[in-house]
């Protein structure tokens, strides 16, 4: 696989049903080198595969859709006047073309219909008066009372608030309703079976937008009513509503004593009864609050973020040893049942239940496949794209082995190897993923995924990757691990995992390198203050560098710093790999994106200055325009580029 290749990993968005169960839509997103964009179009297709899938609109980035629940119309996303997202109307008898149904200035979110197919909820920004709306040089300062209030890839959001609004989309005159209002985001909306209610998530307490906490609300859809179903402890989000109306499922975690969200937590599947305007819950006996459905074995998958209930229980996407394995959590708590799974990972899905009984359509990749369709209904599962098969006629995809290695204190770690083709001893690029509370897999795209790896295997370097403590899909006890000492013990497990691939006579020991993003960025500067006689030169990406200017600078600095390294600042400075500047003496590469609010470019900055000051060979790569994630959703120019940086920085050191 070649750089340029990209061009053949689609990238399939959740799909949606038609009530009937007989027709899916999904949207597509291609990057186009030649025009160094990406297109993102709604296809439409025979769930029961009698005929291939067509392009159903003709918009160049028409996406996110939802079927009525009478399947009349499909709603779906399209930029407006405004040249943003705005939700249009499509009838599905085909007599007539897509319109739009909203137009607020900083568009409208995610269609989310009432069950009598009368209504749509969305949520838009409202943002202070004056701003947005000309020149930014132009206008007031901007006065910030809160550690929450900045989000990467978007910009400030503490003077832009989402509020809930809900319209009807059959009378244009109409206005829509202004459901919410307030200094607070709104998100994760839901309808309830009645169409009587709505659930979304927010954070309206006393310390909000200084902590993690938010909050399950709920209220009529005028606005009327409004009142929490939870009441701090956790954070929360994908509220839905039990197929009976009388409880809300929703997925989260518990927060620490200092209201921080555990970085390292598995996010589980949660349920809670919906009460009455007025009446106060939990009670005093403690009837009303939160209960658990799921074990720790159970972490909502980073790739999916979706939760379906049904008749018999909630769908449910969850990690598991580099898997994302669909299932069925009952009602009660019991085991859950498996629906998909397999050494594959299920990134979006949807269900319609039907009289013969439930059609699932789900996007499903793989080790040789960023994204394909497939519909399971009867007991058949049956796939309706080809792309992995034209990825595979186009491209030379490298088998990826999979080996276990074992830390010094007898744990197993699982792991894999890509190799290139031909006889070695192969130089080595160690690839340490993002999170850390993520996993390698057996996918082709996303966040953790085995795309880089076939390029850089290609051009002739064998890849090893593996999942140490701290890791999602090996259960609460292997992701919390790490809590007490995130870089020393992850250190201890990944050199575990890379001495039992160098064990393999093609991999040469002498010639390795350690490359990495975001954690993987950190953990790549800790290995070469710590650990630099075993590499030959390091990249570090988008990375962290320094607990204290992070926390200071980052979108969601504070809540991270005190989830992955405690409330300590001596355990701030323990855990930074600058405090160990003195001890580095690898050469390294450091890749930044200037926009990236996750981990600014003052980390890289940092970390390059000390370098450089020390007579250490360091470089840095800074991307114009981009946010954290640029490898994967970045102008195609500026990954290409990338991957061109990469690959001549291994050819001059491997």
């Amino acid at each position: 696989m070649l750089p340029a290749d990209i061009e053949l990993l689609p990238v399939l968005g959740p799909p949606a049903l038609s009530p009937d169960g007989r027709h899916v839509v999904f949207e597509v997103t291609r990057p186009v080198l030649e025009a160094d964009d990406y297109t993102t179009e709604l296809l439409i297709a025979d769930t029961a595969g009698a005929s291939a899938p067509r392009r159903l609109t003709q918009g160049a980035y028409d996406g996110c859709p939802a079927f009525s629940p009478d399947g009349r119309f499909l709603a779906f996303q399209r930029p407006g006047a405004h040249g943003r997202a705005q939700i249009h109307l499509l009838p599905m008898d085909g007599a007539g073309e897509a319109f739009p149904v909203t137009d607020h200035p900083m568009g409208a979110g995610q269609p989310v219909w009432s069950p009598d197919s009368t209504r749509i909820a969305y949520t838009s920004r409202i943002p202070e008066a004056g701003r947005y709306q000309g020149p930014a040089e132009a206008e007031a300062p901007r006065r910030i009372t809160t550690l929450l209030y900045q989000m990467d890839g978007f910009g400030y959001t503490a003077d832009r608030p989402r509020q809930v609004f809900v319209t009807d989309p059959f009378a244009p005159a109409a206005p829509a309703v202004q459901v919410t209002e307030g200094p607070y985001d709104h998100m994760d909306l839901a309808w309830s079976p009645a169409g009587d209610q709505l659930v979304f998530v927010c954070a309206r307490h006393e310390e909000a937008g200084d902590d993690s906490r938010n909050d399950i609300w709920a209220s009529a859809p005028d606005g009327s009513g409004l009142r929490p179903l939870t009441h701090g402890g956790m954070y929360l989000f994908t509220p839905r509503f039990a197929a009976d109306g009388a409880s809300v499922v929703f997925v989260g975690s518990e927060l620490d004593k200092f209201n921080h969200s555990c970085a390292t937590a598995t996010y589980g599947l949660w349920t809670v009864p919906v009460s009455a305007p007025g009446t106060l819950l939990p009670a005093a006996d403690g009837s009303g609050a939160p209960r658990r459905l799921t074990g720790g074995a159970h972490h909502l998958s980073f790739a999916s973020q979706m939760i379906r209930p049904a008749a018999d229980g909630v769908y449910f996407a969850g990690d598991r040893r580099g898997e994302v394995n669909l299932v069925l959590v009952p009602y009660d708590g019991s085991e859950p049942a498996p629906v998909i799974t397999g050494p594959r990972q299920v990134n979006g899905y949807a269900v319609a239940e039907t009289p013969a009984g439930p059609v699932i359509a789900a996007v499903v990749t793989s080790a040789a496949s960023a994204g394909d369709l497939v519909v399971l209904s009867g007991g058949t599962e049956r796939t309706l794209t080809s792309y992995g098969r034209e990825l595979a006629e186009r491209t030379s995809l490298l088998p990826m082995r999979e080996f276990t290695a074992t830390a010094p204190d007898g744990y197993e770690l699982q792991g894999w190897v890509v190799r290139p083709e031909g006889p070695g001893p192969h130089p080595v690029v160690f690839q340490v993923k993002g999170g850390p509370f993520t996993q390698w897999g057996h996918t082709l795209n996303g966040p953790a995924a085995f795309d880089e790896a076939q390029v850089y295997a290609a051009a002739g370097y064998a890849v090893v990757l593996g999942n140490p403590r701290g890791t999602s899909g090996y259960g609460a006890e292997h992701g919390a691990y790490v809590r007490d000492d995130l870089p020393g013990k992850s250190a201890v497990d990944l050199l575990a995992l890379l001495d039992a691939a160098l064990a393999q006579p093609e991999l040469d020991a002498s010639r390795v390198g350690v490359m990495g993003g975001s954690f993987g960025g950190y953990m790549a500067a800790w290995f070469n203050a710590h650990h630099g006689d075993r590499f030959k030169a390091m990249i570090g990406e988008r990375g962290l560098y320094a607990i204290d200017s992070y926390a200071a600078t980052s979108d969601d600095g504070v809540d991270l710093a005190v989830a992955l390294y405690g409330a300590d600042r001596e355990g701030w400075a323990r855990q930074s790999p600058l405090t160990y500047a003195d001890r580095m003496s690898t050469p390294m590469l450091i890749i930044q994106s200037e926009e990236d609010r996750h981990c600014p470019p003052e980390q890289a900055q940092r970390l390059f200055t000390e370098l450089r000051m020390r007579g250490v060979p360091a470089e840095m790569l800074l991307f114009p325009g981009e946010g954290h994630d640029m490898s994967r959703s970045g102008l195609p120019s500026h990954r290409l580029a990338r991957f061109a940086a990469v690959l001549e920085w291994w050819g001059r050191h491997l």
